[in-house]
């Protein structure tokens, strides 16, 4: 089994920054069943920063002879505060799925980012503005089950 390469997918690395509810849409798309050990997310409380380095599918390349997956980092500007639900961060074992993204704007710019995990988990951000970013950090690879997720 040989890694996959980008020269042989059909994107180069996804870099990608959202400032609204649309973009951030396209964000979510691109991490929908994204993987990662809990402790792959960072919260930098002094520098206003939420991240996780995941493992996503890559769907831009859905469709190709194997079923890829690559690191990327999904990060938040801005942050006030983080809530989480329906898991425990302190688990050495928690692995986290994410379905979607959302955001609820409330006033003067500010609101709330939600990230909803399979099994009833979420993560809720608030932001003093939308700044959003997902970046691809390695090489994409072969997705173990060379299978593209999929919902029942």
């Amino acid at each position: 089994m040989s890694d996959a390469r980008f020269e042989d997918g059909m994107d180069k690395p996804l870099r990608l920054i959202a400032f609204d509810a649309e973009d951030l849409q396209v964000l979510s798309t691109m991490t929908q069943d994204a993987v990662w050990p809990g402790e792959q997310m960072t919260w930098r409380a002094q520098e206003r920063r939420f991240a996780i380095l995941l493992n996503r599918f890559r769907w831009e390349a859905h469709g190709a002879a194997q079923a890829e997956r690559v690191q990327s980092v999904l990060s938040f500007e801005d942050v006030k505060a983080i809530q989480t639900q329906g898991f425990s961060r302190t688990d050495p074992d928690l692995v986290l799925s994410l379905l979607n993204i959302t955001f609820t704007p409330a006033t003067d710019g500010t609101g709330t980012c939600l990230l909803t995990l399979a099994g009833d988990g979420a993560i809720r951000l608030e932001v003093e503005a939308l700044e959003a970013g997902l970046r691809d950090v390695t090489r994409p690879y072969a997705s173990p089950s060379n299978r593209a997720p999929h919902h029942d």
